[in-house]
């Protein structure tokens, strides 16, 4: 499955502020493009769509940054793809010629179980997956 560089990246941003959610503790910018590895200026336009979806919030300023809106385990995947690709859920299958409504349908069976999936699985989930640095001694 082929996911946009959107989606991972709002899922990455996602992980790293659940790593640090504790509700009121902010997250700069630049501090999550860097551990992410993305670019910044992507980032932002990322970060405003989970924003107006209610999945982050944003402080301004010198002390500014972004926070979870919710407990990760609040956010499943679906919200994430809703707010930044909602074309993933939309199946594009006709239902022209003789086969068309059958094709049809069997697509819409596995976009639905696909929707479930996603629901299914949190932010919480994810982050706790995700490995952190290692250190050694």
């Amino acid at each position: 499955m082929k996911i946009s560089q959107k989606l991972e990246y709002a899922c990455r941003a996602l992980a790293q502020l659940a790593r640090q959610h504790d509700a009121k503790t902010l997250t700069r910018l630049e501090q999550l493009a860097k551990r992410e590895a993305v670019s910044a200026n992507f980032l932002v336009q990322i970060l405003n769509d989970l924003r107006r979806a209610g999945l982050i919030e944003s402080r301004r300023g010198k002390s500014g940054g972004y926070l979870l809106a919710r407990p990760p385990r609040e956010i499943s995947l679906r919200q994430v793809v809703e707010a930044v690709d909602p074309s993933l859920l939309q199946p594009s299958v006709s239902a022209n010629g003789e086969s068309g409504a059958g094709v049809r349908q069997a697509w819409n069976r596995v976009s639905e179980a696909l929707a479930t999936t996603l629901e299914d699985t949190t932010i919480a989930g994810i982050s706790q997956q995700s490995g952190g640095p290692m250190f050694y001694i």
